[in-house]
């Protein structure tokens, strides 16, 4: 054989193994609805956890790149479907150290992607400034279940598009004063800027779809979420072959 004319990087071939066996795993809990308490089980959790990390991994992840993306689709997917679950049960505001800890964990994510792009520096005042203003802005009553209605339909309200201006100026003057702090004074405005519109769109894009993804977590039928395990279990399948596809076809594996 002459060989398959194509090249394929070893760590990005064990990246796309990773995620097929991740799929997998979450399509057998899809499977397993019964086993897992039904509709009072964790897996109406798990169905936010993966939704909203899915949509901010990508949301970040295309304009910030991938470690930005993997550290925001994580935390933002834990915390927000706790928070999210707790609204759907109507459980009160837990309070100042709840508030707390959700704001630095997904500060700490911004931190990380910011300092993989700008400096050690820059990443640790951006996750600063970040886990005051978000808890500043818990303190007044924004927050992510502040207007929290479920309904099969998207929709964007007045509170959720003031919320959106309130977290493009908080991350505009965020990143500025973390250039100027890491001494990058000729790109703080550029990329103060930059990061503000990034989380702008990201969370405007995130809040219109929040009613209908509450809506299918909370009431679509158990045979439905079924055929969705079945479809991730395929997915993980078809990515956990590649390697041996590689294998297969002679395809070059650098280094």
């Amino acid at each position: 054989m002459t060989g398959f004319p194509l090249t394929i990087d070893k760590h990005t071939l064990a990246l796309i193994s990773i995620v097929g066996c991740s799929l997998d795993v979450l399509g057998a809990l899809y499977l397993a609805y019964d086993v897992l308490g039904g509709e009072h089980g964790p897996l109406r959790t798990l169905t936010r956890a993966v939704t909203y990390g899915l949509l901010f991994g990508v949301g970040y992840g295309l304009p910030l790149g991938p470690v930005f993306g993997v550290a925001c689709g994580i935390t933002y997917g834990i915390t927000l479907a706790w928070e999210y679950a707790r609204a759907s049960r109507r459980e009160p505001d837990p309070g100042f150290w709840h508030d707390l800890i959700m704001s630095a964990i997904r500060a700490l994510a911004f931190g990380l992607g910011a300092a993989w792009h700008y400096g050690a520096v820059f990443g640790t005042m951006f996750g600063v400034l970040n886990t005051a203003g978000q808890l500043a802005a818990y303190r007044v009553g924004i927050r992510p279940s502040m207007d929290y209605q479920p309904m099969a339909r998207v929709r964007f309200s007045r509170a959720q598009f003031l919320a959106v201006l309130n977290r493009t100026a908080g991350y505009t003057a965020a990143g500025y004063v973390s250039a100027l702090v890491a001494h990058e004074r000729d790109i703080a405005l550029s990329v103060g800027i930059y990061l503000g519109l990034v989380v702008g769109v990201v969370t405007a894009v995130v809040s219109v779809c929040t009613s209908f993804v509450e809506w299918g977590a909370d009431y679509v039928p158990e045979k439905r979420m079924g055929v969705f395990g079945v479809g991730l279990i395929l997915t993980g399948f078809g990515l956990q072959s590649v390697q041996y596809w590689a294998a297969l076809l002679d395809v070059t594996v650098r280094s």
